[in-house]
């Protein structure tokens, strides 16, 4: 049997087709999404959970070496790793901002699967993390369908990362590959995120239209221009009809950081400055909260940076301020402020202002927001989004009959004002924002594995 996933940068979901139809399966009581977080109490328990609780062999002699390196690790700390220390979705969450410091918690790994000039290590480390997540959410699925999915058609951006190129979206797809297999998939295709929207609005036309397809998800914006309807619904074969594709790594996710960074690293000390009179450094404020960079959060939760934030501590002018930064870094609280941000965007998709409640543990504060405040903090993103949808007209050099948005973000008033910006005389429709793409790569799945 087939199964559509859409592994996602915020959220999971899979779908297979009953009866014709395409039928999402409930992965948390009813719930067809899943959070793409993951708990556990270091990052070396991930890699002898798989191996011990999950029975999943590593893949290569770098998994190996990953593996042996975990228990080694694991037994120094007297850490004896079972199947229930190992969370996911919103228990994964849940039990991060219980105790934020003692656990290892990671949200969107699908972020860094193209980060270029990591070791091997780290890419057998990060291949782990989707095997765990992948297998955790197949399991799911076979015990509610009550049915065995060997093969799977699995969504992927148009581009993992801005920087990098094909080299890095090989690397990526050949992450998902392995980390699929290991999970227990015997067939595995990939389809662009776009397209498999696309095919989802497709269904509902009756005549030929040419689509532009704006998918803003988690991690990433894609667009496609798509040639569809009556003429092409069901071909396996659609090269002629697919006229541009441009994607980067710009989604909900960044929206979270930019309005972390801009409407709460204030509180943090961010416009602060020493008493010398200079301006304390931006990039640790940044480094605090991007959580889809790898590289940033490393430098910023080394343990040799919290020595530089004391000592930006003892000489700043608002010293309460920045000894919050500082217990940011001692607690591990990057991801708690992320949520709060998240919190704030989906708020003000329908109201006017929003006050956000950070919580450090050893203080809670409040910090009002606004809906001018937040649409101009993530004016960047913005901008890059519609760079995307000009580039896609301009490859295929035509004019599209429609815009189709999907995505979770693309709910928001202020990115679908930044795409019409761009097309004014062109409709915008909007479909399932959460559920399209997957439905697309289920109706791929079985056309193609029929």
């Amino acid at each position: 049997m087939s199964l559509g996933f859409d592994f996602g940068t915020a959220n999971c979901c899979v779908a297979h087709l009953v009866e014709g139809k395409v039928t999402p399966i409930p992965l948390v009581d009813e719930n067809i999404y899943l959070p793409s977080t993951l708990c556990a109490p270091n990052p070396e328990s991930v890699s002898e959970y798989l191996f011990r609780c999950l029975d999943i062999a590593p893949s290569n002699e770098t998994n190996e070496a990953v593996l042996r390196r975990a228990i080694k690790i694991n037994r120094e700390e007297g850490l004896e790793v079972r199947s229930e220390d190992v969370k996911f979705g919103h228990q994964a969450l849940e039990l991060y901002l219980e105790d934020p410091k003692d656990v290892y918690f990671v949200k969107s790994p699908k972020s860094f699967l193209g980060a270029m000039g990591l070791r091997d290590m780290q890419l057998s480390f990060f291949e782990d993390l989707v095997c765990a997540m992948m297998s955790n959410i197949k399991q799911r699925a076979e015990l509610t369908a009550q049915k065995a999915f060997e093969q799977t058609v699995i969504g992927r951006p148009v581009n993992f990362l801005g920087r990098g190129g094909e080299a890095s979206n090989i690397q990526a797809v050949d992450i998902l590959t392995r980390a699929a297999k290991r999970a227990g998939f015997k067939q595995i295709e990939f389809q662009y995120e776009p397209v498999a929207a696309g095919l989802d609005f497709e269904a509902s036309l009756k005549e030929d239209k040419k689509v532009l397809v704006v998918d803003i998800g988690g991690g990433t914006t894609d667009c496609s221009m798509i040639q569809m309807g009556p003429t092409w619904h069901n071909q396996e074969e659609r090269k002629d009809s697919l006229l541009a594709h441009t994607g980067q790594m710009v989604g909900g996710n960044d929206l979270d950081i930019f309005i972390a960074f801009k409407c709460l690293m204030t509180e943090f000390g961010l416009g602060s400055k020493l008493k010398s009179g200079l301006d304390l450094p931006l990039i640790q404020f940044w480094n605090a909260i991007a959580i889809n960079d790898v590289q940033a959060q490393r430098d910023f939760y080394a343990h040799d940076n919290l020595s530089v934030l004391r000592q930006f501590h003892k000489e700043a002018r608002d010293p309460d301020k920045l000894a919050r930064l500082v217990k940011l870094h001692q607690e591990t609280l990057g991801h708690g402020v992320i949520h709060q941000a998240e919190l704030a965007k989906i708020a003000m998709s329908e109201h006017e202002s929003y006050t956000t409640a950070i919580d450090l543990v050893s203080e809670v504060f409040n910090v009002p927001t606004t809906r001018a405040g937040i649409e101009a903090a993530i004016e960047n993103p913005m901008n890059k989004i519609r760079s995307l949808v000009e580039e896609a007209v301009t490859q295929s050099g035509i004019t599209p009959d429609v815009i189709y948005m999907t995505g979770g973000s693309a709910r928001s008033k202020a990115l679908t004002a930044a795409v019409s910006s761009v097309l004014p005389h062109t409709p915008i429709v909007s479909g399932n924002y959460f559920g399209s793409v997957t439905a697309g790569l289920t109706h791929w799945a079985n056309l193609i594995y029929r």
